[in-house]
C-alpha cells in the first residue's frame, strides 16, 4: 500500500468515526402519500470513481422510476458522472466537487453551498459510509432525508443487501412505504449507462474495424488497482486457455489509459478515453472477463454479460449482477470453475 493509500485510509476512518452519527433514517415524521408531490430530489455520491458513479444508476433510476415528474440533481466528485449520466433526461443539475479539494478551497466551499440552492422534496445519501454523503444531506434542505444506514428489516429481507447498488434501492423503498407510499415490489434496475443506438452502432464498427469477422467476440481487460490486479503470468495463462477453447470466437483486448496489457499486447487490442465510446464497443461483445475495477462495472451499464474476478475486494458488496453476469473468488476457485462460468454466460 502507497503513502497516499494510507493517508486516505486514515483520514476515511477518521472522518467516518465522527460522521456515524450524522442523521438519522425511518424518522421521518411527516407523510407522503402521492408520489407526485415529490418534484426535486438530491443524491449525493461525492465520490470521483468511475465504478461507484456507474454503481450509483440504479438508485438515479428507482428515483426516476417512482417519481417520473421529478428532477434529479446529483452532488459528486471530479467530472466522471457527465459521461455517465449524459444520456439521464431528468438528471438536471451535477454538482461537482473538485477531485483535489486542497488545491481549490474556494472552490470547494463554494460547491458546498451549491446545495442549498433548491429546497428539496428528498435528499438521498447514495452510500452510508460516506462521510461527505452524510454531511451533504445533513446539510441540504428537505423535510425527507434518507442516510442510507440498512435497515434490519432489510438485512432479513434480502440476502443481497450488501451490495453497493441495491442496498440504497431496498432502503428508499422501505422508507418511502413507511412514509406513505404503496410497497413496491418490481425488479431491481440494473446498471445502465443508457446508450444511444448511434453510441451502439459505433461500438459495432470499432470491433469489425478491429478483426474483420463476423465470429462473435470475447473481451477482456487485464488492468486493475493495487493488489485487485492479477500478474502477467496470471493473464498469459487464463489468455491461452482462451484461445484454446473459443477458437471460434474473437479474443480482443479493452487496454486502460496507462497502455498496459498483461498478455503483451498479443490480442487484437482497443483503446478510448471515452467512457461512452467504450461502452459502445462491450455493448457488442458476448462476453467481457476483467478483475474487479470501474471497467467492469462499465460493461455491467452497457448490459453485457460481465465475469468478474475477486480476490481481495468483498464480492457480495461489488458484484456485476443481471444480464447473465456472474462474479468469482479466485482464491476458493481453479482455472476449470471460470471456464464452466464462461460457458455458462455463452450458452
Amino acid at each position: 500500500m502507497t503513502f497516499k493509500s494510507k493517508v486516505n485510509n486514515i483520514r476515511r476512518n477518521i472522518m467516518g468515526k465522527l460522521t456515524k452519527s450524522v442523521g438519522a433514517s425511518y424518522n421521518a415524521e411527516e407523510r407522503l402519500t402521492d408520489a407526485s408531490q415529490v418534484k426535486r430530489v438530491l443524491i449525493s455520491r461525492p465520490n470521483h470513481r468511475l465504478g461507484n458513479q456507474l454503481l450509483l444508476t440504479p438508485l438515479v433510476q428507482e428515483v426516476i422510476n417512482t417519481f417520473p415528474n421529478c428532477k434529479v440533481d446529483l452532488f459528486v466528485k471530479g467530472g466522471v458522472a457527465y459521461p455517465v449520466f449524459e444520456n439521464y433526461k431528468q438528471v438536471d443539475t451535477i454538482i461537482v466537487l473538485p477531485k483535489k479539494p486542497f488545491n481549490q478551497l474556494l472552490k470547494y466551499g463554494l460547491t458546498w453551498l451549491k446545495i442549498r440552492k433548491h429546497k428539496y422534496d428528498l435528499v438521498i445519501n447514495g452510500d452510508k459510509n460516506s462521510s461527505s454523503g452524510r454531511l451533504s444531506t445533513k446539510y441540504a434542505r428537505s423535510k425527507f432525508k434518507l442516510f442510507g444506514d440498512v435497515n434490519d428489516t432489510i438485512k432479513n429481507m434480502y440476502d443481497d443487501h450488501e451490495h453497493i447498488s441495491k442496498y440504497p434501492v431496498y432502503n428508499l423503498r422501505l422508507f418511502l412505504e413507511e412514509i406513505g407510499l404503496p410497497k413496491n415490489n418490481s425488479d431491481l434496475p440494473l446498471l445502465d449507462i443508457k446508450l444511444n443506438e448511434a453510441e451502439i452502432n459505433n461500438g459495432k464498427t470499432i470491433i469489425q474495424d478491429l478483426i474483420k469477422n463476423n465470429k462473435k467476440t470475447i473481451c477482456i481487460y487485464t488492468n486493475a488497482t493495487g493488489d485487485k490486479c492479477y500478474s502477467e503470468e496470471w493473464w498469459e495463462a487464463f489468455y491461452q486457455r482462451l484461445l484454446k477453447e473459443y477458437s471460434d470466437y474473437n479474443i480482443i483486448e479493452m487496454l486502460p489509459i496507462e497502455n498496459i496489457s498483461k498478455v503483451g499486447f498479443k490480442a487484437p487490442h482497443f483503446y478510448s478515453k471515452d467512457i461512452r465510446e467504450m461502452a459502445g464497443v462491450l455493448r457488442n461483445v458476448a462476453v467481457f472477463i476483467a478483475a474487479d475495477n470501474g471497467v467492469m462495472h462499465l460493461s455491467s451499464a452497457s448490459l453485457t454479460p460481465t465475469l468478474g474476478f475477486f480476490k481481495v475486494t468483498k464480492q457480495e458488496v461489488y458484484e456485476p449482477y443481471g444480464n447473465g453476469s456472474l462474479a468469482l473468488n479466485t482464491n476458493n476457485t481453479n482455472i476449470d470453475d471460470w471456464f464452466n462460468a464462461i460457458d455458462g454466460i455463452l450458452n
